[in-house]
């Protein structure tokens, strides 16, 4: 398939399920777009007993696909970089210190947890696994994905406070998690250059390089966008600078979602917004990028809901997915009392803010797209199914409930 062809029928199914979840089911974008498309894609599998020409053609359409790349190095970058823009700077400024330690501590004892978690559920249920296999999944899986926790928070009306932490850490984490994740990965494949300094080097170069790279794009953006007063050309710029820096981020070899999330923040920010763009202007980029924001979102989750397709069905497979989902659970709640009993009386913290967070962190496109990136080795199959099934229970289940929870306690 061409890729003019492959994007017409992402967008003209995404503009159909859309206005099915609009007019009738009225659920947020997310979690309605990822549900319609799940029961249209089951809904060709049943058709396929009768006449398989739609099953094959879906299947060619997705098979077509390479999700990891168009995720991770296209979408995502843009997806981070309008959900920083319309962060609140000044709190992520004031919760910075529990938001890094979420984002780092939390993620690698996530990680660890999930990974012992698993490793034992896997030989109950008769799958002998690699411990180092179940320790690559802990690290695909911990990390919140900014795009759900984004498109979720917008509907729940949390608390500002509460809000600044969920979405600052997922914003972040996830530069962190692929560190975990790298590290992880080289090591199964066997590789025996892996040490503590080769670690914290790679930290280095992807974290706070990426962070370096977006502060200086975002600097330039708002020097280029103070300098001049037109709407039209200061969007491009915007756009300019998420397109450019993200190849000049994959090219230094450093964190281009980090560096995308740096230059949204500084780009936002009160104080550059008023400094560098007209009233106008600011409404022309805000639009700009609501409007894309949305676009994006909705394609990658009708993505999402027919990457059942590429599943292997298997009952074990199956059933350890939802072993696992309340041990994940367990795992991230352990993971966040550390800094929540930190900070707790400092910063004030809504009451059970540990339970909300456990419950808000959403797992998304990018758990699945690492998990399609592992080899057949590494047991690729199984934690591609696992990881599905935790997805759609976060999306579905926790994002839909996530809400009443927050009105609950707060």
């Amino acid at each position: 398939m061409d890729y003019f062809l492959i994007a017409t029928v992402l967008i003209v199914l995404s503009a159909a399920f859309g206005y099915i979840n609009t007019k009738f089911l009225k659920l947020p974008n997310t979690i309605g777009l990822m549900l319609i498309t799940i029961v249209f894609t089951l809904a060709v599998f049943m058709l396929s007993y009768f006449d398989d020409t739609l099953l094959l053609k879906e299947r060619e359409l997705i098979t077509s696909i390479d999700f990891e790349t168009v995720l991770l190095d296209i979408m995502l970058s843009f997806l981070l970089f309008a959900g920083a823009l319309h962060t609140n700077f000044q709190q992520l400024k004031v919760q910075r210190k529990p938001v890094f330690i979420f984002a780092t501590l939390g993620i690698l004892i996530s990680t660890f947890l999930t990974g012992i978690f698993v490793f034992y559920v896997l030989q109950m249920i008769q799958l002998e696994v690699d411990f180092i296999y179940c320790l690559l999944f802990g690290a695909l899986i911990s990390p919140t994905d900014p795009i759900a926790v984004l498109g979720i928070m917008k509907k729940v009306g949390a608390p500002k406070k509460l809000e600044t932490k969920i979405v600052g850490e997922s914003l972040f984490n996830d530069g962190v998690g692929v560190v975990i994740f790298l590290t992880i990965y080289q090591i199964a494949k066997g590789g025996t250059e892996i040490s503590a300094g080769h670690i914290a080097e790679l930290f280095l170069v992807e974290v706070v390089g990426g962070i370096i790279l977006g502060l200086i794009i975002g600097w330039i953006t708002y020097r280029l966008m103070k300098s001049i007063d037109d709407y039209d050309t200061e969007v491009i710029i915007t756009l300019a600078a998420v397109m450019g820096g993200s190849l000049l981020a994959q090219k230094l070899h450093v964190s281009a979602p980090l560096a995308m999330v740096t230059a949204g923040l500084l780009v936002g920010t009160d104080t550059v917004r008023k400094s560098s763009m007209s009233e106008v202007t600011e409404m022309y980029v805000d639009k700009f990028w609501e409007l894309l924001d949305v676009l994006l979102n909705t394609v990658l989750f009708v993505l999402i809901g027919m990457e059942i397709l590429v599943l292997t069905f298997d009952a074990s497979y199956i059933l350890a997915g939802f072993i696992i989902i309340p041990l994940l659970l367990m795992a991230r709640y352990i993971s966040l009392l550390l800094p929540i009993k930190l900070y707790a009386k400092k910063l004030d913290f809504v009451p059970k803010t540990n339970l909300i967070m456990t419950w808000g962190g959403l797992r998304g496109g990018i758990s699945i797209a690492l998990a399609l990136s592992l080899t057949e080795s590494m047991e690729r199959d199984l934690f591609l199914v696992i990881t599905y099934i935790v997805v759609v229970f976060s999306i579905l289940i926790q994002g839909l409930t996530v809400g009443k929870l927050i009105k609950k306690f707060t």
